[in-house]
């Protein structure tokens, strides 16, 4: 059905209300909910990044029929193993009506086209262990090279 055709695109102010409940579907994925949720002054503060040609921070959605189904976003940084910066995709989410439809692997085939447009050598991503469905899709598209994260709050 043409109405149902994906599109992949830069977020737009517009965007918030659409945005936020896959935002918040994204935190609650990972445990930030209830009591465990994101500080609304830091979902502000990212939004806003997405905007402001300053920041390395960036967003993409996925559309379907006039409704956000998707989410991406984005960070270009500094390596000291690469002559070239680097994207972190630090968050990516699908609406769950709309898993194993593609929608999560179109999404990072366009960080992979952002990065390579702004001369990025290599798209990295971090996912949680249990995370089997983001899992199967993301050894299709990518190798992950055994690395462990360890984290430090200060």
């Amino acid at each position: 059905m043409m109405s149902d055709q994906l599109i992949i695109r830069p977020l737009d102010p517009q965007d918030l209300a659409s945005w936020r409940p896959l935002w918040d579907g994204y935190n609650a994925f990972y445990g930030r909910s209830g009591p465990t949720a994101l500080p609304e002054s830091i979902t502000q503060v990212t939004w806003h990044r997405f905007f402001d040609p300053a920041e390395p921070v960036h967003a993409l959605v996925a559309e379907a029929s006039g409704r956000i189904v998707g989410l991406a976003h984005y960070i270009f940084h500094r390596s000291t193993t690469r002559l070239h910066d680097v994207c972190y995709l630090q968050d990516l989410f699908t609406a769950p009506d709309r898993r194993g439809l593609g929608v999560g692997r179109q999404l990072i085939e366009a960080v992979y086209d952002k990065a390579r447009a702004a001369g990025s050598s290599r798209v990295y991503w971090q996912t949680h262990t249990d995370n089997a469905a983001g899992r199967a899709l993301y050894d299709k598209v990518a190798r992950h090279l055994g690395f462990i994260v360890y984290t430090h709050e200060l």
